[in-house]
């Protein structure tokens, strides 16, 4: 049932753009006590069917950039070559270590850019208070 519920979270949020593997591998670790390097290997594997289907609701919906995708093609293929021969020769616990890092740093990120986007939310909706003074209802008549 594990498998189950690892699968189905790790594919909504794969479905949704931001990586199953950040959902997948410590699932997969933490739950189910795969090692680090197998748990790769497998988000590897599940990665393949679940973005094919992701790309293809995407593309049908046109949020697909299409500017830069043969540069992150061109240079993505040698980066996954050499990712996937340093984490074949790396210490697990550097490996796992290192994920850890790599995920804190991604969600400091993303808390630091929410924040500055809430914050210009504010500061943009007090700006239009001011500017324009909500009417009480009241006719002002001479």
């Amino acid at each position: 049932m594990m498998y189950v519920l690892v699968g189905l979270a790790a594919g909504i949020v794969s479905g949704m753009g931001i990586g199953g593997g950040a959902i997948l591998i410590p699932a997969l670790t933490i739950f189910l006590d795969i090692g680090q390097q197998k748990a790769q290997n497998i988000n590897l594997l599940y990665f393949l069917p679940t973005a094919l289907f992701a790309i293809f609701v995407h593309k049908k919906n046109g949020n697909i950039e299409k500017k830069g995708l043969p540069a992150l093609i061109l240079w993505g293929i040698p980066g996954a070559i050499a990712g996937a021969l340093i984490a074949v020769n790396i210490d697990a616990n550097y490996l796992r270590k290192g994920f850890a890092v790599f995920l804190l740093c991604m969600a400091a990120y993303e808390l630091t850019k929410g924040y500055k986007k809430w914050k210009s939310q504010r500061l943009n909706h007090s700006k239009t208070s001011l500017e324009n003074p909500i009417q009480t209802g009241k006719s002002q008549s001479m």
